[in-house]
């Protein structure tokens, strides 16, 4: 269950439904002209294929609090869910630079870790603010071998101005930037961090009691032995 999140008492973003079908083709008007406009980037998606999303609970949208659209993100999977993609970020032209492009994505790869926890989540832009997003979100950089290599998957860049250097290039090279979390590489951080957390805490444990042992030996009154306790306490540390 992800739950809808309330953004500086202005915006709220959560997972699209039926209530969001209605937005459907604005959505896709504005990825068309944001592509337009920057001569690269967003795929074309037909209102259709984004209401899909939104009834299968793929989809991410924010809106204000009175009711109007700010910005979209969609999930989908490849290889059988061995990989989902981020994919379609757009944020309304009056919103943008406002933070909410960060929230949206945050909120799609929530979504997606909980849908999907063992895939890895992937994404293709060249958007140097989404590389941004994606990076601290725990995505790293890739060579676009390392994307699914499912045709339908490729096909989506199809109404991209820049498929012919994919294709020219035989799908290793291109304007967009691949991006991937693995979530087997983050699972073996976490448990290192964790283990490294337990041995400085025993560590640390094993230090207070020798520290409290020796102490607890010391009278106030004995003021010869001072010295001799406080090597045995640097020895320890």
């Amino acid at each position: 269950m992800i739950t809808p999140e309330i953004v500086n008492d202005q915006y709220i973003v959560q997972v699209a439904n039926e209530n969001h079908l209605r937005l459907a083709e604005t959505i896709c008007h504005e990825m068309e002209e944001s592509a337009k406009a920057r001569g690269t980037g967003i795929a074309k998606r037909s209102p259709i294929y984004v209401m899909e999303k939104m009834l299968e609970g793929k989809a991410i949208i924010a809106m204000t609090l009175s009711g109007d659209w700010v910005g979209f993100c969609y999930i989908e999977t490849w290889e059988h869910g061995k990989f989902v993609a981020n994919s379609g970020l757009i944020v309304h032209p009056e919103h943008r630079k406002s933070g909410i492009a960060t929230r949206i994505k945050g909120k799609a790869f929530e979504l997606s870790r909980t849908m999907f926890p063992d895939a890895k989540i992937i994404g293709i832009t060249t958007s140097l603010a989404v590389m941004k997003i994606n990076s601290d979100l725990g995505y790293q950089p890739v060579t676009l071998s390392e994307l699914p290599g499912d045709e339908a998957f490729w096909k989506g860049c199809q109404t991209c101005a820049n498929f012919d250097i994919l294709t020219r290039t035989n799908r290793k090279h291109c304007l967009c930037t691949g991006m991937l979390y693995d979530p087997e590489e983050h699972k073996q951080e976490e448990k290192t961090e964790k283990w490294n957390f337990l041995k400085e805490s025993k560590l640390y444990e094993r230090w207070m009691r020798i520290k409290e042992r020796i102490l607890l030996r010391l009278k106030p009154a004995d003021r010869s032995r001072s010295r001799k306790v406080n090597r045995e306490l640097e020895t320890v540390a």
